[in-house]
């Protein structure tokens, strides 16, 4: 008998999922050979010693699983560090937990807590995986724009979207895509809202350590109030130039920890071991995060000395690695046209903003990052006069 081959059909659980703006604008650069200031990594490389610890780890036999919440010793590295910045005290056993990366901890902390029917809410523009994990564990995104250019939280419209659903708020400072940072006012403020209620909090604090003009970094572990109701989230490849390992961890009470690790033992049990064996040696220094925001301060300052060339308009970066820019004098074009026509005809690979929120929201802003070796950066400001010819002709 002829077997038909056939594929059964399958009912998306994300239908309004297609291809990330990262990677349709990282393929479009490839191809037109462009700079790629658009995607958030780096283009340089990590500390050799990081490396090497690697290697040395690797030499050393440690090839085989680690624990599932991650080697103790990198946990207690962890605690050490946010007890020294933040002066809370999380236990290294019971409330710290190694991921594949930031994005693997925001999902698994969403699976852990939220249920068919819950509401969470999340402050647009946001990090794209937020709504389709949301939507993935059944529960329903709830958006609350933050206020357009400035990128402020509107408590007003964050404590009008509470109902007796909500489970959960995502926030996120530094913030992608807009590079601002949340206050400590702010944070207060936050807290204030949530005391009376039972709503958890999932903070994506993944680029902590990029904070600018000699502001503090308001960590929600610095919160009692907020801390209490938590997960943390960090991201080592964002902090130690190394993306692609794909390693951070999330801080959390033990309770919420418990419920997470849950999850997490299931959807990825564990996380590399050499390297999470490398990351214990080389946190035993604390310079390199330390002397971060130095280092990408320097790099905004030089990417702004640029701007002031142009007739684009810089909105002020606080933290992250990410520029913002308001096309509005030098362009007609919407911000994805524009992206498009600079990556395209002039060699430079920008992101929308409007690709952030659910509704394609366009205030004529696209972002840049500047986590990349300057020269290439400084390339766009020599063609630049011209690109604007262009436009204003």
């Amino acid at each position: 008998m002829q077997v038909l081959e056939r594929t059964p059909k399958v009912e998306t659980k994300l239908p309004a999922v297609g291809t990330t703006i990262f990677t349709v604008m990282s393929q479009l650069a490839a191809e037109k050979a462009a700079v790629n200031l658009g995607q958030g990594f780096p283009d340089f490389h990590c500390d050799p010693a990081l490396v090497d610890a690697v290697t040395q780890a690797m030499q050393a036999g440690h090839n085989q699983y680690p624990p599932m919440a991650g080697l103790p010793v990198l946990r207690n590295a962890i605690a050490t560090k946010i007890e020294a910045l933040h002066a809370r005290q999380y236990s290294a056993n019971d409330e710290i937990t190694i991921t594949a990366g930031a994005t693997q901890g925001i999902i698994t902390a969403v699976l852990a807590v939220v249920r068919p029917g819950d509401e969470v809410i999340v402050l647009e523009p946001c990090y794209d995986s937020y709504v389709p994990n949301i939507e993935l564990a059944g529960g329903t995104p709830v958006r609350v724009p933050l206020t357009p250019h400035t990128f402020r939280p509107d408590f007003d419209k964050i404590s009008a979207a509470i109902t007796p659903r909500t489970r959960a708020i995502l926030i996120n400072s530094p913030h992608n895509p807009s590079a601002t940072v949340w206050s400590e006012a702010e944070m207060l403020r936050l807290q204030d809202i949530l005391a009376p209620t039972e709503i958890l909090l999932i903070s994506d604090e993944v680029y902590e350590h990029m904070v600018f003009d000699g502001q503090q970094h308001q960590s929600a572990a610095r919160f009692a109030g907020l801390a209490a109701r938590a997960f943390i989230v960090s991201s080592f490849g964002k902090t130690y130039h190394v993306t692609g390992w794909k390693v951070g961890y999330v801080a959390a009470p033990a309770s919420l920890s418990a419920e997470f690790r849950k999850v997490h033992q299931f959807n990825v049990f564990t996380v590399n071991t050499p390297v999470q064996h490398a990351l214990a040696a080389y946190m035993s220094q604390p310079a390199p995060y330390l002397e971060l925001p130095a280092f990408y301060q320097r790099k905004r300052d030089l990417f702004l000395d640029g701007l002031r060339k142009t007739r684009l308009k810089p909105l002020h970066t606080q933290g992250s690695y990410f520029q913002c820019v308001d096309i509005s004098e030098v362009s007609d074009l919407s911000e994805a046209d524009f992206c498009q026509w600079l990556t395209s005809e002039i060699g430079v690979a920008a992101i929308t903003l409007s690709a952030f929120y659910g509704s394609g929201f366009d205030q004529r802003v696209v972002r840049f990052c500047f986590a990349k070796k300057m020269k290439r950066c400084n390339w766009l400001w020599r063609v630049w006069p011209s690109c604007e010819a262009l436009f204003l002709s």
